[in-house]
């Protein structure tokens, strides 16, 4: 049996991003993949909807740029010949402030002859955010009870 294209990928990918090693990311990648990183784009420019190699490259280089990956934990995962669906849990360090950061992502994820084709992650945005400010955000109660 052959290793998923998913193991692959993830291994390259979190090599990029803690060692700076892109060429094995590089070979992964279609050169007409479709990735959308889902999430507050107005604060991490890197987040948001890109076409090509080379686009999601560039992505991928802001995020060694920006964070070091110490732990991640794979919830659950489901994987299909071509595909896979994950829901990961992330702890980050940003490497301007040195400041932990925690996050939970669904990953959805299609490959072709071992290839990333189409790349879908959704970010837990609200904790997030309220990391990155370093506070708590109070919303306006929506709803009443009674």
């Amino acid at each position: 049996m052959t290793e998923h294209s998913l193991w692959r990928f993830s291994r390259a990918l979190h090599r990029a991003i803690n060692d700076r090693h892109f060429r094995d990311i590089e070979a992964l990648i279609d050169e007409d993949v479709e990735w959308a990183l889902y999430g507050p784009i107005d604060m991490f420019p890197f987040l948001g909807a890109r076409q090509g190699k080379n686009a999601v490259l560039d992505v991928i280089r802001q995020l060694a740029d920006n964070f070091h990956v110490r732990r991640f934990d794979r919830e659950s995962i489901m994987l299909g010949v071509d595909s896979a669906a994950s829901m990961l849990r992330y702890s980050l360090t940003a490497l301007d402030s040195n400041k932990p950061i925690s996050l939970r992502v669904a990953q959805f994820a299609q490959f072709k002859a071992g290839k990333l084709i189409s790349m879908r992650v959704l970010i837990d945005t609200f904790d997030l955010v309220e990391q990155a400010l370093g506070r708590a955000i109070h919303l306006p109660k929506m709803t009443s009870v009674g």
